[in-house]
């Protein structure tokens, strides 16, 4: 894990804020729970997620996770090699390789390694995702070229 910005001291304080929001996901993610992933994210979460539309609001997070139920039977990310940078007290930006594992409808396991960025925000004495944004890994860059 790459910490920039951030001093020695905040360097583990940040690990354990990505380590406790990873863990919060993967709990409502296992078995796949809408409403329990939805509080993972804060009231005014944004979101550009797996759909193409642009996820914003309580409602509308707790809408797309509930969007795969059938379809999606279990996830679990990781985020093992991220770069965190403090936005200011109890604000961090998290980037890096997001890998995830699927139990999908059929007892089908896939995997995809994706791109991530979020936003984690502490109010209330517990962090929260504010901005999530994972996009797919491009073969080359996206220069409009076949």
């Amino acid at each position: 894990m790459k910490v920039v910005e951030v001093s020695d001291s905040k360097v583990v304080d940040s690990k354990k804020a990505l380590a406790q929001v990873v863990e919060d996901w993967n709990q409502a993610a296992s078995p796949w729970d809408p409403a329990a992933l939805t509080a993972v994210y804060e009231d005014d979460g944004l979101m550009y997620a797996g759909r193409p539309h642009h996820v914003v609001g309580r409602e509308a997070i707790h809408e797309y996770f509930a969007s795969y139920v059938g379809d999606i039977f279990s996830a679990h990310l990781t985020m093992p090699d991220p770069f965190i940078r403090e936005l200011g007290e109890g604000a961090l930006l998290v980037q890096g390789p997001v890998y995830f594992k699927f139990v999908l409808s059929g007892d089908e396991h896939t995997r995809t390694t994706m791109r991530g960025t979020l936003v984690l925000v502490n109010r209330s004495g517990r962090w929260r995702i504010l901005q999530h944004h994972f996009s797919s890994v491009p073969d080359a860059p996206p220069l409009g070229r076949n």
